[in-house]
């Protein structure tokens, strides 16, 4: 058959190809996967999730309309589930073949790729056929379309007809008869296969054949294991034997072999590469499904699709947004939130409390962010989302809790490693850094950070119990302003009647507030600890 191009991921070939080098990606490392939760989410075993992002709007509409499929026609995600384990097995088969030295071996796994490659055919056959007319997405009616036609050809006629004649010869294999010729001392001086037989040998007792001399009746019970084989033998000698045997036996078969190979030439290896090329796209699309019905079966989540707007509009809208990995590591209904930047603000400075939900919306961003740059829906009730070129974070505690408190040094050279490879198309989050030193001194450098950042038009939240560095934002605008830049606001971390609201307010913060809150919570305000003083001494009386 002709080939075809098919992805589940990509429009074209020109599309997947460009998206094959990686410096064609948009700039999400796999630190950031983590420290957004993202790898823990998907847990994708043949790829890596930075693999997927792009800028592409076309390819992120198309991908958003191979997910509709999945989570709406179940079938789908059933028959990717089956495929899934034997492409698998196929791809661990091929690394077998290449690794082992002998060829013996090489044939065997020719077969039995063949054998999988046939199911695998069989049940997309038996998965799509059925639904066919259900199918709307460009990537699923091409693939099931091929499968389809593909599995009633005669080609496909033809290859499981000679499978069968081909894996009856070995399956039918169970054991073979050894000759081994003695000489006057009985040592072996030389051993050959006498027969290949379709049935294994008995083992049982032999004393009375052995007594009486008599071997013609009963040709197939073993009456002496060769000990290679036995108990408490090293594995050297049984690879010797091992080794031996399938000389042996590639000896037997050599007038078929040449023909085994030249049907996987001719039939398979054309044909499952096209398989095992689908094997990340199939599991990454698997993942993701599971991933949003999980999200979407969990109190209070809603899943989207976004409207996706050119990178040049730096939009990011998000109503009711929310973060996954939070929503999923708790039973109650999650707290949402509504995130916007907007000509207004493109940089938050955020405050709050501690444990006030600060981290958890700056990385909600980032997770919604890219969802959409991976094609799919995102954890918010609307949204409309321009892909950037680059996501860059800098967590010093929570994921990735590595920077010793007292080396300023190292976060400010993190700090310097975003700045340099930072564009005005990149989203930039900053939890809490800078917390390695006085409040004095973050003050002044976080200020001059975001400034520069203003300047450079980078949209992006920095995330910090620094209040003082809030109140300076007016300052900071007004110098980035004067240089072209863009608006700073503040977000506030809500505290309603003393508790923590985890709702995120555009407003400026007031710390003594949350001092005061606090304070109040654990007793220590001072009209707390004089009425339990008072409590106290009348309590003495």
């Amino acid at each position: 058959m002709q080939e075809k191009f098919i992805s589940l991921l990509y429009p074209n070939e020109d599309s997947q190809n460009f998206h094959s080098f990686r410096d064609n990606l948009p700039d999400i490392s796999e630190d950031v996967c983590d420290e957004l939760g993202l790898t823990e989410l998907f847990n994708l075993k043949n790829s890596t999730l930075s693999d997927f992002f792009t800028e592409d709007i076309d390819v992120i509409k198309y991908r958003q309309s191979t997910i509709e499929d999945i989570l709406n026609i179940p079938e789908i995600k059933d028959t990717l589930a089956e495929v899934h384990p034997i492409l698998d097995d196929i791809q661990q088969l091929r690394r077998l073949d290449m690794e082992s030295s002998n060829s013996g071996d090489s044939y065997l796994y020719s077969i039995t790729e063949i054998e999988l490659y046939v199911s695998c055919i069989d049940m997309l056959k038996r998965g799509f056929e059925p639904i066919k007319d259900k199918i709307k997405s460009p990537a699923f009616k091409t693939l099931s379309s091929f499968i389809i036609e593909l599995a009633s050809s005669e080609y496909y006629a033809e290859l499981n007809k000679k499978l069968s004649a081909l894996a009856s010869r070995v399956h039918e294999v169970k054991s073979v008869t050894i000759g081994v010729n003695l000489d006057r001392e009985l040592r072996p001086c030389s051993a050959g296969v006498i027969s290949v037989n379709s049935e294994q040998f008995k083992s049982g007792k032999a004393l009375d054949k052995i007594l009486r001399l008599s071997f013609k009746n009963d040709a197939m019970t073993c009456i002496a294991e060769l000990s290679p084989l036995g108990k408490g033998q090293s594995d050297n000698k049984k690879e010797a034997l091992v080794a031996a045997f399938h000389t042996a036996i590639e000896d037997v078969f050599k007038s078929s072999i040449k023909g085994w190979r030249s049907i996987v030439g001719e039939y398979v290896l054309d044909n499952t590469d096209f398989l095992l090329k689908l094997l990340p796209e199939i599991e990454f699309v698997s993942k993701a499904s599971e991933l949003i019905k999980k999200l979407e079966n969990h109190p209070g989540c809603t899943m989207v699709v976004p409207t996706v707007e050119p990178k040049e509009s730096k939009a990011f809208s998000a109503l009711g947004l929310f973060n996954p990995r939070v929503a999923l590591a708790i039973d109650d209904e999650i707290v949402t939130n509504d995130f916007i930047f907007d000509d207004n603000a493109r940089i938050y400075v955020l405050t709050g409390p501690n444990r006030g939900g600060k981290s958890v919306i700056t990385v909600a961003v980032g997770a919604a962010e890219a969802f959409c740059m991976l094609g799919l829906p995102v954890p918010a009730e609307k949204a409309s989302i321009s892909p950037v070129d680059g996501i860059y974070t800098h967590f010093p505690e929570g994921a990735d809790d590595t920077i010793d408190k007292g080396r300023l040094g190292e976060e400010c050279a993190r700090l310097r490693e975003i700045f340099d490879a930072a564009t005005e198309d990149s989203l930039v989050l900053l939890d809490e850094s800078l917390s390695s030193t006085g409040a004095y001194e973050a003050s002044y450098i976080a200020s001059e950070i975001l400034a520069s950042f203003a300047v450079m038009r980078t949209r992006g939240i920095f995330s910090t119990h620094l209040h003082e560095l809030a109140a300076r934002v007016p300052e900071i605008n007004q110098k980035s302003m004067e240089l072209g830049g863009i608006q700073i606001d503040t977000l506030v971390a809500g505290i309603e009647e003393g508790k923590r609201s985890f709702k995120i307010v555009r407003a400026k913060p007031d710390g003594k507030s949350y001092a005061r809150d606090i304070a109040d919570k654990y007793g220590l305000s001072f009209d707390s600890i004089m009425a339990k003083n008072n409590l106290r001494k009348g309590e003495t009386l």
